[in-house]
C-alpha cells in the first residue's frame, strides 16, 4: 500500500502558490490524492514520497518510447548546447517538418507550434481565413485545448446538451465569450443523420468541421465505420476546410497517425504530445493551397516555436519510429493488456466495453456499445473510479479521471503488463 503522506504535505505547499496547487486543471485529483512526481525512467515515475508505479499516464500521451529515453535526450543535450532559441530557422527544423511531411500521407506544409491548444486555434484561424467563412463544427466531448473557440460541450453534464436533434453548445469555463457559441455547431460524435443535416442546413456558411479521430478525452470512443469518411466527403462538397486533431493519435497509433491508420486525407492536422516524446513541440499541417495563406495577411507564430530542446526531441522521435518497430512493439504490448483485463472482467461478470487503440485504449462498465458522451456518461463511473483507486495503491497508475485513455510506451514490457494483470485480477476478486 502507498503512503501519500508526503504527496499531502508538497500539495499543502503547492496550495500557496498555484491554485489547486498545480499547474493544469487535469492535474489535480483531490484533495490528498494528488501525486507529485519525484522522477521518471521508462515506463516507471516515482512521486515525492518514493512510490514507485508501472505508469499508465504517459504524461497524457506525449511519451511514446519511454521517459527520459536516452537516445532522445543526448541529441537534444548536443543540439542545446549550440543555443536553446533564435530569431532565425534552422536546419533542423526543416528536417522535421521533411520528417512529417513524409510520414503523414495528407500534409503537404506545416507551421510549428509550442502546444495543441496553439496548434488547433491557429488552425482555426487559417481555415476561417482561406474560406472567407466563420462557422465551426465540432462534437460533444472532443476536447481541442483549451482556447476559448472549441472549449465548447467537452465534459458539461450531458443533461445541459439539450436534444440531439438540435445540440446546445456548452461553455465549458466561466470567462468564455458567449457571443462565441453563436459561431459554433455541436454534434453527438457518430452521429451520421446528424452531422448530414447539419451540412443541408449550414454547409455553405461553415469553416471547418474540427474533430479527432476518437474521442481522446471522452473514453477514446472510436468512429463507426464510415463516419470519417462522411466527414471528408461532405466537407469537400460545400468547400469546408476538415482539420484532424491528431494531438493524441499523431505519431502513437500509426507512424503517419489517424491519416495512415484509416487511410484518410484531411485539409488540415494538429500535432502535439508524441511528436517529440514529451519535449514541447506541436505542429499545424495541411495542403499546401491552405498552408500557403499563412504570411500573406493570415497570421501565425510565436517566439518559442523553434525552441531547440522541442525541435530535437522531435527529430530524435521521428527518426526513431522510422527506424525500429515502435509502434508494433507497443501494440503488441497494448493487446496482450487489453485481452487479459477483458478476461479478467468477464470471469468475474462484469460487463466492460473497451474502445481505443492498443497504444491508447480505455473501458467502462456498461452492457452496451459506447458512441458518443452521451451514452459515455451512463456507465458505471463509479465502479471505474475505485478499481482505478485500489490499482494505484498497488503500483499501476492509469489515470484518476475515467475520461483519459491508458497510454502505453515503447518501454512498458512483458513484464509491466503482467505485474498490472495480476493487480488488477487481485482487485476485481476482492469486489
Amino acid at each position: 500500500m502507498k503512503n501519500f503522506e508526503q504527496n499531502a504535505k508538497v500539495q499543502e505547499r503547492a496550495r500557496k502558490v498555484f491554485p489547486l496547487g498545480v499547474n493544469s486543471n487535469f492535474r489535480y485529483w483531490g484533495e490528498g490524492i494528488t501525486p507529485y512526481i519525484k522522477r521518471g525512467k521508462g515506463s516507471h515515475i516515482w512521486d515525492v514520497g518514493g512510490n514507485e508505479y508501472i505508469d499508465y499516464r504517459m504524461a497524457f500521451g506525449p511519451i511514446i518510447l519511454g521517459h527520459s529515453y536516452d537516445e532522445v535526450d543526448d541529441v537534444v543535450a548536443a543540439e542545446i548546447r549550440n543555443g536553446l532559441l533564435a530569431a532565425m530557422t534552422s536546419e533542423l527544423e526543416i528536417e522535421v517538418g521533411e520528417m512529417m511531411v513524409e510520414m503523414c500521407p495528407g500534409i503537404d506544409m506545416v507551421r510549428f507550434a509550442c502546444s495543441g491548444t496553439e496548434a488547433t486555434m491557429h488552425a482555426i484561424r487559417i481555415a476561417r481565413a482561406y474560406t472567407g467563412r466563420e462557422l465551426i463544427v465540432k462534437f460533444e466531448g472532443n476536447y481541442h485545448g483549451f482556447h476559448d473557440h472549441t472549449l465548447w460541450s467537452t465534459y458539461a453534464p450531458v443533461e445541459s446538451y439539450g436534444n440531439k436533434r438540435n445540440p446546445i453548445p456548452v461553455a465549458a469555463s466561466s470567462g468564455i465569450l458567449k457571443s462565441l457559441g453563436e459561431k459554433i455547431i455541436t454534434l453527438p460524435f457518430n452521429d451520421f443523420d446528424g452531422f448530414e443535416r447539419v451540412m443541408r442546413s449550414y454547409g455553405e456558411q461553415i469553416a471547418a468541421v474540427i474533430s479527432e479521430p476518437c474521442q481522446g478525452n471522452c473514453g477514446a470512443i472510436l468512429p463507426l465505420p464510415g463516419f470519417l469518411e462522411l466527414i471528408r466527403k461532405k466537407t469537400e462538397e460545400y468547400g469546408i476546410v476538415f482539420i484532424l486533431d491528431e494531438v493524441k493519435t499523431g505519431f502513437r497509433i500509426a507512424n503517419g497517425g489517424a491519416q495512415e491508420y484509416y487511410n484518410l486525407k484531411p485539409d488540415m492536422a494538429t500535432y502535439a504530445k508524441a511528436l517529440g516524446n514529451g519535449y514541447p513541440l506541436a505542429a499545424i499541417g495541411g495542403k499546401a493551397e491552405i498552408m500557403q495563406i499563412i504570411g500573406h495577411g493570415v497570421s501565425q507564430g510565436g517566439t518559442y516555436t523553434n525552441n531547440k530542446p522541442g525541435v530535437a526531441g522531435a527529430y530524435a522521435t521521428l527518426k526513431l519510429l522510422k527506424e525500429k518497430n515502435i509502434i508494433e512493439t507497443i501494440n503488441q504490448r497494448g493487446g496482450m493488456l487489453m485481452d487479459g483485463l477483458k478476461k479478467i472482467f468477464a470471469e468475474a461478470g462484469m460487463s466492460a466495453v473497451f474502445n481505443g487503440y492498443p497504444g491508447m485504449f480505455s473501458f467502462a462498465f456498461t452492457e452496451e456499445k459506447i458512441t458518443n458522451q452521451r451514452e459515455w456518461s451512463e456507465t458505471n463511473k463509479d465502479l471505474y473510479l475505485l478499481l482505478m483507486e485500489k490499482a494505484i495503491d498497488l503500483g499501476v497508475m492509469p489515470d484518476y479521471d475515467p475520461r483519459e485513455p491508458w497510454f502505453l510506451c515503447y518501454s512498458h514490457s512483458e513484464e509491466d503488463i503482467n505485474k498490472t494483470l495480476d493487480v488488477f485480477s487481485q482487485i476485481v476478486k476482492t469486489l
